[in-house]
């Protein structure tokens, strides 16, 4: 009974180290981006996320959600093979929105257990009237 526990036990902790291994993996280049001081007449600005998937099998994204509707992403459609890249792109409205920010972005793939946040913050001046 003893040498079936081990046994179990052992094929168990394998079977897991196996399945890690091949699991995709979200690695960013950067998760913050800070625009600094921009001006509310500029419109929008935009930034770009980018990442490689580390993992052993392909990536998938299957939705990106960000804080608030001022705040517009986009992102790679199609599976990110094991050693391959992707981005996010993020777009900001600054119109009517003086002040400062800080917005994220939420990402969420075929990583088990996994969610991403990206970040953009900075400081709008108000137009001059």
């Amino acid at each position: 009974m003893k040498k079936l526990s081990v046994i179990l036990f052992f094929s168990i902790v394998l079977s897991g180290v196996a399945f890690s291994q091949s699991v995709p993996k979200m690695q960013f280049k950067k998760n913050v981006h800070d625009f600094g001081t921009i001006k509310e007449e500029i419109g929008a600005v935009s930034t770009q996320f980018e990442f490689t998937n580390m993992g052993k099998s392909p990536l998938i994204i299957q939705r990106v959600s960000a804080s608030c509707g001022c705040t517009t992403p986009s992102y790679t459609k199609e599976p990110i093979l094991p050693g391959k890249s992707g981005k996010i792109d993020a777009k900001y409205s600054t119109t009517a929105r003086p002040g400062t920010f800080n917005k994220t972005i939420t990402v969420y793939t075929n990583v088990p257990d996994t969610v991403y946040v990206l970040s953009i913050k900075g400081n709008v001046t108000p137009r001059k009237r």
